[in-house]
């Protein structure tokens, strides 16, 4: 029977899921080879194609949907001059649906340059006509033998009405129309004219067993056609570093072994039977070591920044290996079966979360423990209303002359009018206040804060800078945290160096003006306002947090400004590091353990207590319904559904009734793919560290996309992908420097705001590439930021920014 028996199995045998198998990238074609309308059509430039279930027994279609770059699709709606009539087709228009059926002939080929292809009869069409999806470069053999023999299956199912486990390979053959050949979706001079260089290969996984030599034969023939197209060596596996002394082992399993090959942009196989064993080395450290029959390939010490992805519906494990030079490779291990993922799993999160934690995983309950793997594996995430909905309409971008501040001097007859970017005060931009109520953003650079207005062409405008940032008494100090209050006429400030209380700046005045004394001994470690959008209002109390203890601020009180009755202060170190509210003021709070507490109101138990993924949690927001928390850890996002599908307490948020034992949410990890990880410590050499990661937000606005930074990188997750399964689900930017501080601005999510060391920066989000090993490769031209209109010296204050 073929090889890809067990993995058809259980893509099948998931039947929560709508789609059962997707080609993530791709385009495709209508191609008429003997009709006078023409050979062939581009239908969509990007796409994807899905097999999905119908709501009919043994009924499949085969979909591929148009996929849009941030912004495009809006702008294709603008020129198109869209009205009802069009919105009524527009699922035609970026969908084209198939049902699945002997009758369309569905087979593949690999052609001579590696290049998959997916063909199939037009059945409204003319005698000849075909549709092609030819399958971005990226895409792997095994994916499309996966994705042609599920295909086949739902044929076969369609035509006997009876489910595919009980057809033998001779019943499976009568689907199999790799003979027919796969016309090229290229145009040529005449439309009579079939043009094929080369006959073309056929897929090995349809025609026969896949073998793990073919597949090998298929990767490095593939790797040869792009090597040589591009002249460029491919990726070498790193010498194995000396292996530590094993003490009990956590996992041992065999597999294959790919590398993440640089050049193509793709996994090679490395050696088809490889041991991977992860073993316990003391002291709560952990190590993963892959032993193929005549070399020692890796060893990896089990870590955050592995960042580890378990694929079930492709049998794989992909990870990051760093060497000792501080060179990143991306790794991936293919297992034989389902069972033998799920072993090595439960081996490898073991040693992550006891690394992590340095408690025993024993201890966790059985619920904690699926919690943690569930967040590991990539899955998708069921929200219809969510999916479905579309974007808001595209802000007209000015695309012109960049009239920005610049981070170069101009030419020596401008000195008069040079733009001084890089003062000499030996401090950088650290953080970054977004206003609500009025469009003015704040940016603190040491003991300053510069302000920054909006402009209507969604630049940035220079307006004054705060110079010196001093308490009351006179005492300067560098703000470590800040937030807007009071209608945006406020700044609250945060001095480490007194721990105790906090600080007031009129805005208007440009200075501190009162300090407030929150508790003789309760610190405050980190603070949040009463309800999402309470900077908007006059509402004067807000939330404050010290490592064990949450409780509200009211200025207004005399003394100490803690409200004693709303007070709520746990026995042990909890180490809280963060918290978010919602428009109705529940309450989210998060530790540097890595859990999840959620709260109805102030001076009450948690309503819910989500377990620690692993890493401590260094940002939280919530959506201002309080549908989706959003945790920050350093290497990776974390994304929970607050609200119950099912039980007693189904459509009720976590906030208001606590989860039920059995019944946690699926959490779901948003991180950088390992190859994307492996090409940025490439580029950067730095490790992944995300800022605090946020929604995009403004009243009465749905929470459509995600953004954070790590290093020179911006990256914007778009809900809608995310919610969907369809990868990859975000976009980058990159700068010459490190991204200090970033945000959307407010009502928004097509403009971002972004603070460098010494620049401020409003960029259309439409700028925001794709990952490819272009885009991470691009270095920005210098001072291409925008920034307003260009400032004289004399307009600059001490510090521009």
């Amino acid at each position: 029977m073929f090889m890809l028996r067990n993995v058809t199995k259980y893509l099948f045998g998931d039947t929560s899921k709508e789609s059962i198998v997707e080609i993530p990238q791709g385009q495709l074609y209508l191609v008429r080879p003997l009709s006078p309308k023409g050979y062939s059509e581009l239908i969509f430039k990007d796409a994807a194609a899905t097999i999905r279930r119908t709501r009919q027994e043994f009924q499949y279609q085969l979909v591929v949907q148009r996929a849009y770059e941030e912004g495009e699709e809006e702008l294709l709606a603008e020129e198109d001059g869209e009205d009802g009539d069009a919105e009524a087709l527009g699922t035609d228009k970026d969908e084209k649906t198939f049902l699945l059926d002997q009758g369309l002939h569905f087979r593949s080929e690999i052609r001579q340059g590696g290049e998959a292809v997916f063909a199939w009869r037009d059945l409204s069409g003319d005698p000849g006509d075909l549709y092609e999806f030819v399958c971005d470069r990226s895409v792997q053999a095994p994916e499309v033998g996966t994705f042609e023999m599920v295909a086949i299956k739902c044929q076969y199912e369609r035509k006997f009405r009876r489910h595919q486990e009980s057809a033998t390979e001779k019943d499976l053959q009568q689907f199999n129309f790799t003979d027919q050949t796969i016309p090229s979706a290229s145009a040529v001079s005449s439309p009579t004219t079939k043009a094929i260089d080369s006959p073309p290969r056929k897929p090995k996984a349809i025609e026969q067993s896949i073998t793990k030599q073919t597949r090998k034969d298929m990767s490095s023939r593939t790797n040869k056609s792009r090597a040589s197209d591009k002249e460029v060596a491919p990726t070498e596996a790193p010498p194995s570093t000396s292996i530590p002394q094993a003490q009990e082992v956590l996992s041992k399993e065999r597999a294959e072994l790919h590398l993440f090959d640089f050049p193509s942009g793709s996994f090679m196989l490395q050696d088809p039977s490889v041991t991977a064993t992860v073993f316990e080395i003391g002291k709560w450290q952990y190590w993963l070591q892959i032993t193929g029959t005549e070399r020692e390939w890796l060893g990896q010490a089990v870590v955050a920044d592995i960042n580890p992805v378990f694929n079930f519906e492709y049998l794989s494990f992909i990870f990051n290996h760093y060497t000792q030079d501080g060179s990143a490779y991306s790794w991936l291990l293919r297992f034989k079966d389902q069972e033998t993922e799920e072993r090595f799993q439960e081996g490898l999160m073991r040693a992550l979360w006891e690394q992590l934690n340095e408690v025993k995983w024993t201890k966790s309950t059985d619920d904690d423990r699926q919690y943690v793997l569930d967040a590991f594996q990539d899955l998708t995430m069921e929200d219809t209303e969510h999916a479905a909905a579309e974007e808001d309409e595209e802000e007209e971008v000015d695309q012109g002359e960049d009239n920005g501040q610049r981070s170069e001097q101009y030419d020596s007859d401008e000195s008069d009018d040079d733009v001084v970017t890089k003062p000499d005060d030996g401090n950088t931009n650290s953080q970054l206040a977004v206003g609500y109520k009025h469009d003015r953003s704040f940016v603190v650079r040491g003991s300053k804060i510069g302000v920054f207005k909006h402009t209507p062409n969604n630049n940035l405008e220079f307006s004054t800078n705060i110079s010196k940032v001093e308490t009351p008494g006179g005492k300067l100090f560098s703000p470590t945290k800040v937030m807007l209050h009071s209608e945006d006429t406020d700044m609250i400030l945060q001095n480490a160096d007194n721990p105790n209380s906090l600080y007031r700046m009129d805005l208007e005045y440009g200075k501190v003006v009162d300090e407030w004394k929150v508790h003789d001994d309760i610190q405050v470690k980190t603070f949040a306002p009463e309800k999402k959008f309470s900077q908007m209002t006059g509402e004067q109390t807000f939330l404050g947090l010290s490592h064990n203890a949450l409780y509200r601020v009211d200025p207004r009180l005399s003394g100490n400004k803690m409200v004693e009755s709303d007070l709520k202060q746990y026995t042990t170190k909890n180490a809280f590091s963060a918290a978010a509210t919602t428009e109705k003021g529940y309450i989210a709070v998060a530790s540097d353990k890595g859990d999840i507490r959620m709260f109805d109101k102030l001076g009450l138990r948690a309503k819910s207590q989500l377990p620690a993924i692993g890493e401590p949690i260094i940002g939280l927001d919530v959506s201002a319904d309080g549908r989706w928390v959003l945790a920050t850890c350093r290497t990776f996002l974390l994304l929970v559904d607050a609200m119950q599908t099912e039980g007693k307490n189904e459509g009720k948020l976590g906030f208001e009734k606590p989860f039920a034992k059995d019944s946690k949410p699926q959490p779901k990890r948003l991180t950088l793919q390992p190859s994307h990880v492996a090409q940025f410590h490439h580029e950067t050499k730095a490790a992944l560290a995300f800022t605090p990661a946020r929604f995009n937000t403004g009243v009465d606005d749905k929470e459509t996309s995600i953004i954070t930074a790590t290093g020179p990188f911006i990256v914007t997750w778009n809900m809608k992908k995310v919610l969907a399964g369809r990868k990859p689900p975000y976009t980058i930017k990159r700068y010459e420097e490190e991204v200090k501080a970033d945000d959307f601005k407010f009502g928004t999510d097509k403009n971002v705001i972004v603070a460098l060391p010494n620049e401020v920066n409003m960029v259309a989000k439409q700028t925001f590439k794709r990952p490819t090993r272009e885009s991470i490769a691009a270095t920005p031209n210098r001072g291409s930021g925008r920034f307003g209109n260009r400032l004289r010296k004399s307009e600059v204050v001490n510090s521009p920014y």
